[in-house]
């Protein structure tokens, strides 16, 4: 065997050359029991004759680009990050289940995430205030039990159960469709060094790789493989939060849907699931239930505490003014028109107008496009 120096060295210039024929390198690991040094030195027959393309091959004849090579072993050289093969100890055991596993992850942040039982959590990059409280909530809450949470670190519902996890002091895992170094979108870049701090990044795209719109249905397919299910929170009917529970349903994970109202488009992506058989959940503690047989011990007792009562602590109570009483009694959890508030509470526009942006400011109501609002649900664990 080769010595770890040597073997890292090794690994990172087979995934260089051969990273577009994972089967293939995968393959010629497995014929030099994993050692990538050997594989390495074995020759362009053994490369041939382990499927490797001609590219690849001719790439490992030749001397590789140094600057590159310099460059990802100085990422790997730092605090935190790591190569995972599919041979070593800290690799997934659920990726390597799969009929595709990733020849290897690269992973910033605390790789034996990785290996704990973990729920993912994906939904719409544009979602209501509402679906994005909902998708906080139910992570912090099943964080606090001590599942990871796993996403995608997209704008929106992803965004909101990594940061819903990490307040609730429980872990995050975050799949990338680029490299680990590569911030996307970039207003996530604090977000990002949460979840390395708090967790893990992972990808199979070495450093550096762009976020090319073919990677992303491969994330989807770990997103998925990493975890124990996918819970779903408003997803249009056609998403790729969609493609992720499909793969999760193949791969033999359950899928939960959260169901919404049936004029909120991105709800429909969540009654399709259902109507297809996913799992329909009101509370955390549905998921929970659900994947009781999966989790066994693992999980720990929640502490009784309510994470939203700091947010509404100071906030007014608006209960007791009639206006405001009138206004919320008009208000559903249905959409409903400026006009419609008019005809049920009695105020003018202008005073409508007023007192729906203080309800809006305060959490209460969202409004919607095309002039409507609707009810949100109080913040509170969602148990």
């Amino acid at each position: 065997m080769s010595s770890p120096s040597a073997d890292v060295e090794s690994r990172v210039r087979l995934l260089r050359a051969a990273g577009t024929a994972p089967v293939a390198l995968t393959r010629l690991l497995d014929r030099h029991d994993g050692d990538a040094a050997s594989a390495l030195a074995a020759g362009r027959g053994a490369w041939r004759d382990s499927g490797l393309p001609a590219s690849a091959v001719d790439a490992l004849t030749h001397p590789p680009d140094t600057a590159r090579m310099d460059a990802d072993l100085a990422w790997l050289s730092q605090p935190g990050r790591t190569l995972l093969f599919r041979e070593d100890p800290g690799y997934p055991p659920r990726l390597r289940g799969l009929p595709d596993p990733p020849v290897a992850l690269w992973v910033d942040g605390r790789a034996p995430a990785l290996a704990t039982p973990q729920l993912a959590i994906v939904g719409s990059r544009n979602p209501t205030r509402g679906g994005e409280r909902t998708a906080r909530e139910f992570a912090g809450h099943l964080a606090g039990v001590g599942l990871t949470i796993t996403s995608g670190l997209a704008l929106g519902i992803d965004a909101a159960a990594h940061d819903g996890a990490l307040a609730a002091g429980g872990e995050a895992v975050a799949v990338l469709g680029c490299g680990c170094d590569v911030i996307y979108p970039r207003r996530h870049a604090a977000l990002h060094a949460r979840v390395v701090a708090g967790g893990a990044v992972v990808s199979e795209y070495p450093p550096g790789t762009p976020p090319l719109p073919a990677h992303f249905p491969a994330r989807n397919r770990l997103l998925a493989g990493l975890s124990v299910g996918v819970l779903v929170v408003e997803a249009a009917a056609r998403s790729g939060s969609l493609i992720t529970a499909r793969l999760a349903g193949e791969q033999g994970r359950e899928v939960f849907a959260i169901p919404g109202s049936i004029h909120n488009p991105l709800a429909r992506g969540c009654h399709r699931l259902i109507r297809d058989g996913a799992r329909l959940v009101e509370t955390a503690d549905d998921v929970l239930g659900e994947l009781a047989g999966v989790l066994g011990d693992w999980l720990r007792p929640r502490e009784n505490v309510d994470p939203a009562g700091a947010e509404r602590a100071g906030q007014p109570d608006r209960t007791h003014d009639p206006d405001y009483a009138r206004v919320m009694e008009a208000i559903d959890f249905e959409p409903v028109s400026m006009d419609e508030l008019h005809a049920c509470t009695g105020l003018t526009p202008a005073t409508l107008s007023s007192m729906l942006l203080i309800l809006e400011l305060e959490g209460a109501v969202e409004a919607l496009p095309g002039g409507r609002y609707v009810r949100l649900p109080p913040a509170s664990a969602p148990n």
